[in-house]
């Protein structure tokens, strides 16, 4: 319920904020408006002041909206009201009226960014676990409890301050997506002198800053010391004694430095064949005792996501270890909150770097060095609206200025029907000083919707193959 409550209730709000966009401009530039609709199919609420005012309408399929203008192109228009029709409007008027719908949504995501900042939001801190011995992060020199304080690019002296775990994720997400190295400013501790690494982001063979982007970098959980969880009543663990609480100290003579270190530890616990090697004297803390036990992990066969996502070769079958054990407690937190004029330019940051993050993707999706399969539809939105809502207003609010920046970008695409290619009508309409032809417009109108209805169907698919794996 909370799921189909928080995806109507944001998608809504969203929508009824680009109308609003289209429908207040349209008025102040004297355009009549004859229907401000909310949603698609069977009207459930209507409102109109008089017989001459906008009718507003709430329909039952909350996916889309429109802003009904009165238009000598659809229907006659009496005399005395040409001059608010739209069709008679200036270029730039109309230019402005169907700009104001995605700038709409670009002005809400800044505020809603803005009010996550005012807000404040619990975050990890940017401390970082063991990376694998592999992996990009590890052959640079990072090591588990490093905090992260600052990036920047190569040569560049302007660091931008890390202040959480998931901000040094968004700035990582953005070099695999532009394929650029990027330097850490970490340190020890609070007080400890900031030292800069190279992070040969470059060398990954991916663009797509997914989980096997972040695997292969070796950057994809924040530090967690090596404490036992949840133990499954028929695992390792159990049988070896260890219960809830436990805190590993050593493995044999290897100290565990955090959780990261001691689950790669326990995978690599098994041989190219698939078995189990000779079981480990685990050291490990309960209350004020500190406990010796033999710890045996058992061979677990991979499937083929988790195959990909680990980055191995897929024409081979891999084992790695298991104990039926949770490892790892929650990682620090801190608050991230800043105060009016800073939350503001923050919110104002966040949004562009969200739009430029969106068209890169996009454009790299059109060029191939992107999968279709970053796409998503309804049916993912709606399960990270509920997950969002479920974790807190902060979180909620993020996931909302998210969706309202990708409508302002997906609304701004040069694709007839949307707002972005009637903008390309009028730029055509602007150079050549003639508006495009009736044909024209109906062939690419046609054009557009079979695109736009590709997408959907593309998002719808992704969709459902999650949902399937």
């Amino acid at each position: 319920m909370l799921t189909l409550v928080a995806f109507a209730v944001g998608m809504g709000a969203l929508i009824a904020f680009h109308e609003f966009g289209h429908y207040r401009v349209a008025r102040w530039c004297g355009v009549k408006v004859l229907r401000f609709s909310i949603g698609f199919g069977k009207p459930l609420l209507r409102w109109r002041k008089d017989a001459n005012s906008t009718e507003f309408v709430l329909c039952a399929l909350p996916l889309g909206g429109y802003v009904h203008m009165l238009d000598e192109r659809e229907a006659p228009v009496p005399a005395d009201q040409r001059h608010v029709a739209f069709n008679n409007q200036s270029l730039g008027k109309r230019a402005a009226i169907v700009a104001a719908g995605p700038a709409a949504n670009a002005l809400l995501a800044v505020l809603l960014y803005a009010c996550v900042q005012w807000w404040g939001v619990s975050e990890h801190r940017a401390i970082l676990s063991q990376p694998p011995a592999a992996s990009l992060a590890s052959i640079a020199g990072f090591q588990a409890a490093d905090q992260v304080r600052g990036v920047r690019a190569v040569g560049s002296d302007d660091m931008q301050e890390v202040r959480s775990f998931q901000a040094l994720r968004w700035e990582l997400s953005q070099a695999i997506s532009k394929g650029t190295d990027i330097e850490l400013g970490v340190a020890i501790n609070d007080s400890s002198v900031l030292r800069w690494r190279l992070l040969p982001v470059s060398r990954l063979p991916t663009r797509e800053p997914g989980a096997l982007a972040f695997e292969r970098l070796g950057i994809t959980t924040p530090f967690m010391r090596g404490e036992i969880g949840q133990v499954l009543p028929e695992g390792a663990a159990a049988a070896a004694g260890l219960i809830p609480g436990d805190v590993v100290l050593r493995v044999n003579d290897t100290p565990v430095v955090d959780a990261q270190g001691l689950r790669q530890y326990i995978q690599s616990r098994v041989d190219v064949a698939g078995r189990a090697l000779p079981p480990q004297v685990w050291r490990v803390s309960r209350g004020e005792q500190v406990l010796e036990l033999l710890v045996q992990p058992q061979p677990y066969l991979l499937d083929a996501q988790q195959i990909e996502r680990m980055g191995l070769d897929p024409a081979a079958s891999h084992h790695i270890g298991r104990i039926g054990a949770y490892i790892g407690v929650e990682p620090e937190s801190c608050v991230a909150r800043s105060g009016g004029l800073e939350g503001r330019v923050s919110g104002a940051y966040k949004a562009w770097d969200v739009a430029r993050m969106s068209l890169r993707m996009l454009g790299q999706m059109v060029v191939g060095q992107s999968s279709l399969s970053n796409l998503s539809g309804p049916l993912t939105i709606a399960e990270v609206a509920g997950q969002s809502a479920s974790v807190g207003l902060a979180a909620y609010l993020s996931f909302l200025g998210l969706i309202s920046v990708s409508l302002a970008v997906l609304n701004l695409l040069p694709i007839p029907v949307l707002d972005g290619g009637h903008l390309m009508y009028y730029l055509w309409e602007w150079v050549t000083g003639k508006p495009v032809t009736p044909q024209w417009m109906a062939g690419l109108t046609r054009g557009g919707m079979a695109v736009l209805f590709s997408l959907m169907a593309v998002a719808l698919f992704n969709d459902i193959a999650r949902i399937a794996s």
